[in-house]
C-alpha cells in the first residue's frame, strides 16, 4: 500500500531508485507489484469537466424567453410602403409555459397589461392611403369620422354612422381603436352594416393589445387620431361620450382634440334617438358644433306672474343634450309681483336634469332701477343693451316673450336649423346666410299691424317620382317681417341691429321734423318698440326671418293669449282698459268670448322632431322656401333684392340725408355697421 502515500517527488523518481534489495527477494515473488491507483491529475480533469458540463446545463435550462417586456425592449423598425417584412396579420405570442396552479386556484383567463413598449400600427396605412378621393390632404373636406374602443360604443355609435353614410352628404368613416381582436368584417356582421351604409373602415388597433398597459392604450388612440388626422383632417370627429367607452380613450381622444383644436362630438346615452336629426348636417355644420353659443333673453312685463312661471317652467324641463347649457338673463321691471319673487327665490338654473359637474349658475336678473314709464327710446335701447355677443359668428340670443310656452325639443329644433342654415356647405357657397335675421319658433297668424291675418304658404306634398303629387303640406318659410315672441337673432344680425337703432336715434334727435320713415308706426302696440327698428333694418338689407310649418311649430312653442300684457312703453289708461267693460252689451260679450275661446293660438303636440318635419326630416334649402315680403305678399329673390334697393336708397336720402355722391361713395357696406345708411351722423 506504500505507493499510494508517496509524494510528487518520489513518484517522479526513476525506478532504479526503487530496486528491491537482495535480502528482500527471498520474501516476494519475483513479477510482484502493489496495486496503483488513478493519478490525481486525472481526477481533476474530470472534476472540471463535470463542473463545465453542469454550468452549461444550468444556463440552458435557465435561458430567458425573449418576450415583450419593457425591460428588455426591443428596437421598432419602420419600412416603406412595399418593403415591410412579412408580418402576421394579427402578431401571435410565444409566451413561457405558465406555472401549474395550485390545486385550489383558478388559472388566469385575463392575460396581464405589463407590455408598455413601442406602438406600431399594422393594419391602418393601407385604408388611410386608400382614402385620397375624399380630399383628406385639404383642411377643408366632407370627413367625418367615428371612432371608438369599446364594443359597446361601437355599437352605439355604427347606426348613428350608418344613417349619415346614406344621406350621402359626407364621407364617413369608422376607426377601431379596441383591445378587442374581433376582425372588422365580424363587427360590420354583428352590428347589421352593410354596403348601403357608405361607411368607410379603418383598423386603427396597435399590436400587443391584450397585454398593454393604459398607459399605452392611451399613447396609440392619440398616435392613431394624429395619424388618421394628417390623411383625413376630418372636420368632426363623434364619440360615444357615455360610460360604456373605456377611459382610456376618452382621454387621448380629448387631449388630441386640444391639440389639433378640431371638433370632438361626444355623444350622450340615448342620442341615438334624441339627436337622430344630427345625421342630416353636412360635414361644414358638424364642424361648428361646439363652436355656436346660445344665450336666453327674457324680458317680464309687470303684473305677468303667471305667465313668466310657466315660462321659466316649459325652459326648466327642455332637453339641453345637443349643447352646453344657455345662459339665462331676466330683465325685471322696478314692481316684481310677490308670487314672481317667491318662485325665483327657489328657481335654479342649468335644471336639476341637466349634467353641471361644477355647479355653475348660468342665470342672470337684472332689476330696473327708475320707477316711471319708460319711452320707445328708453326701452328699445335697454332691451338691446341687454346682450351683447363676444364672437358675433358664434353668439347667438335667443329672446322670449312671457306668453311663450316650449316644447322640450324646442331646443334641438333651433340647433339643427342654426347649423343647416347658417353654417352648412350649401348655405355658405349660396350666400343664403347672410340673409339669415333670426329663426322663429312661433308661426304667426296675423301681420304685424296686428289687424290682418297672415295667408300660410304651402308647397306641394312630395312624391315619388312618376307619381302625381297628392295635395298640399306646410312648410317653413322666410318671411321679411321679424317677431319678438320666441325668435333666435344672429350675432351678427344683433350686432348690426345695436348700431342701426344708436344711429337712428342720433338721427333723430337732430332732424326737424322727423322723417316719415323714423316716425311711421308699420308695428302694433301689442309688440315692443323695438321690433319697429327690426322692420326697417330687415327692409333696408333684404333680410328674412325663417319661420316653422304649422306641423313643426305644434312641437316648438305657442303663444298664449289669455295673459297677455302690452309692453310696458305703450301701457296707459286708455289701452290698459279691460277687454270687457261693466255695462258692455251682449254683442260685445259675445264677440269678447268667442275670441277667447277660439284665440289665436297654437296647441302644443310633442312628438319626436323629426316626426313633426316634412320631407322626412330634412331641412329645405333656402331655395326651396316660399318667400313673403313684410306685408305678406309672395315674392322671389330678384323682387326681394330690387324692393330692398328701393327702401335703402330712400332711407339714405330722406333719413340719412346722403347725397348721390356721397352714396355712391358708401355704396359698399361695411361689416356689422349700417354706416352707409346715415350720413347725418357721421
Amino acid at each position: 500500500m506504500r505507493g499510494f502515500f508517496l509524494s510528487d517527488e518520489e513518484l517522479g523518481k526513476k525506478d532504479d531508485d526503487h530496486k528491491p534489495s537482495k535480502s528482500s527477494g527471498a520474501l516476494r515473488q519475483p513479477n510482484w507489484h502493489p496495486a496503483r491507483g488513478p493519478p490525481r491529475r486525472s481526477l481533476k480533469r474530470i472534476a472540471l469537466v463535470l463542473v463545465v458540463a453542469t454550468v452549461v446545463y444550468l444556463f440552458i435550462k435557465n435561458i430567458p424567453v425573449l418576450g415583450p417586456d419593457a425591460r428588455m425592449r426591443r428596437p421598432s423598425y419602420a419600412y416603406p410602403p412595399g418593403h415591410a417584412p412579412n408580418v402576421p396579420k394579427r402578431p401571435t405570442y410565444e409566451r413561457p409555459q405558465p406555472v401549474q396552479p395550485k390545486p385550489n386556484n383558478r388559472p388566469s383567463t385575463t392575460p396581464e397589461r405589463t407590455f408598455n413598449g413601442p406602438v406600431r400600427f399594422l393594419e391602418l396605412a393601407p385604408t388611410l392611403q386608400a382614402i385620397s378621393g375624399t380630399r383628406g390632404s385639404m383642411l377643408i373636406n366632407r370627413n367625418v369620422l367615428f371612432a371608438s374602443s369599446s364594443l359597446k360604443s361601437a355599437a352605439t355609435l355604427l347606426p348613428i354612422a350608418c344613417q349619415m353614410g346614406s344621406e350621402l352628404k359626407s364621407y364617413v368613416h369608422f376607426a377601431l381603436m379596441s383591445r378587442s381582436d374581433i376582425e372588422i368584417r365580424e363587427l360590420r356582421k354583428v352590428n347589421g352594416i352593410d354596403d348601403s351604409c357608405q361607411i368607410i373602415f379603418h383598423d386603427a388597433r396597435p399590436d400587443y393589445t391584450q397585454i398593454s398597459t393604459d398607459d399605452r392604450m392611451e399613447n396609440a388612440v392619440f398616435r392613431a387620431f394624429h395619424h388618421i388626422f394628417n390623411y383625413m383632417h376630418p372636420q368632426a370627429i363623434l364619440i360615444d361620450g357615455s360610460s360604456n367607452e373605456e377611459p382610456f380613450f376618452l382621454r387621448a381622444a380629448q387631449q388630441h382634440s386640444n391639440a389639433k383644436k378640431n371638433t370632438l362630438i361626444e355623444l350622450p346615452r340615448g342620442s341615438a334617438k334624441r339627436l337622430e336629426w344630427l345625421t342630416k348636417l353636412d360635414s361644414q355644420a358638424l364642424r361648428m358644433w361646439n363652436k355656436n353659443h346660445i344665450d336666453i333673453l327674457i324680458h317680464a312685463v309687470p303684473g305677468a306672474s303667471g305667465s313668466l312661471i310657466r315660462l321659466l317652467r316649459s325652459l326648466s324641463a327642455a332637453d339641453y343634450t345637443s349643447s352646453s347649457v344657455p345662459h339665462l338673463t331676466i330683465e325685471l321691471p322696478h314692481d316684481i309681483d310677490p308670487p314672481t319673487k317667491r318662485f325665483l327665490e327657489t328657481f335654479t338654473w342649468p335644471p336639476a336634469h341637466v349634467y353641471n359637474p361644477t355647479n355653475a349658475r348660468y342665470l342672470s336678473l337684472r332689476h330696473r332701477i327708475p320707477h316711471q314709464r319708460m319711452s320707445e327710446e328708453e326701452s328699445s335701447a335697454r332691451f338691446l343693451e341687454s346682450f351683447w355677443p363676444a364672437q358675433p359668428e358664434h353668439s347667438h340670443i335667443l329672446v322670449l316673450s312671457p306668453q311663450v310656452e316650449l316644447s322640450p325639443d324646442f331646443f334641438h329644433y333651433l340647433k339643427y336649423s342654426l347649423l343647416e342654415y347658417r353654417y352648412s356647405a350649401i348655405s355658405t357657397y349660396q350666400h343664403w346666410d347672410r340673409r339669415l335675421f333670426g329663426i322663429s319658433l312661433e308661426q304667426p297668424l296675423q301681420l304685424l299691424d296686428g289687424k290682418r291675418a297672415l295667408s300660410l304658404p304651402s308647397v306641394l306634398k312630395s312624391t315619388r317620382s312618376g307619381d302625381a303629387a297628392d295635395g298640399e303640406i306646410s312648410t317653413s318659410f322666410l318671411w321679411q317681417a321679424p317677431t319678438s315672441n320666441a325668435v333666435l337673432f344672429l350675432g351678427e344680425k344683433w350686432m348690426e341691429l345695436h348700431d342701426f337703432v344708436s344711429r337712428s336715434l342720433e338721427a333723430k334727435q337732430e332732424l326737424d321734423p322727423v322723417p316719415a320713415l323714423l316716425s311711421e308706426k308699420l308695428v302694433s302696440t301689442q309688440y315692443p318698440s323695438w321690433l319697429e327698428h327690426a322692420l326697417r333694418l330687415a327692409r333696408a338689407r333684404g333680410y328674412w326671418m325663417l319661420y316653422p310649418g304649422e306641423d313643426s311649430a305644434r312641437n316648438l312653442a305657442t303663444v298664449h293669449s289669455e295673459l297677455n300684457r302690452m309692453p310696458e312703453e305703450y301701457v296707459t289708461q286708455e289701452n290698459s282698459k279691460p277687454l270687457l267693460a261693466d255695462d258692455a252689451s251682449e254683442e260685445e260679450i259675445e264677440n269678447v268670448r268667442q275670441k277667447i275661446r277660439f284665440g289665436t293660438e297654437i296647441t302644443l303636440a310633442p312628438v319626436s322632431l323629426l316626426d313633426s318635419l316634412p320631407n322626412e326630416g330634412n331641412l329645405r334649402p333656402f331655395g326651396d322656401l316660399p318667400i313673403l315680403t313684410w306685408d305678406s305678399r309672395s315674392t322671389d329673390f330678384e323682387e326681394l333684392n330690387s324692393l330692398s334697393a328701393k327702401y335703402a336708397a330712400e332711407f339714405k336720402e330722406i333719413v340719412g340725408k346722403c347725397g348721390k355722391e356721397i352714396a355712391e361713395k358708401k355704396k359698399e357696406k361695411e361689416s356689422l355697421s349700417t354706416q352707409d345708411l346715415f350720413c347725418v351722423t357721421d
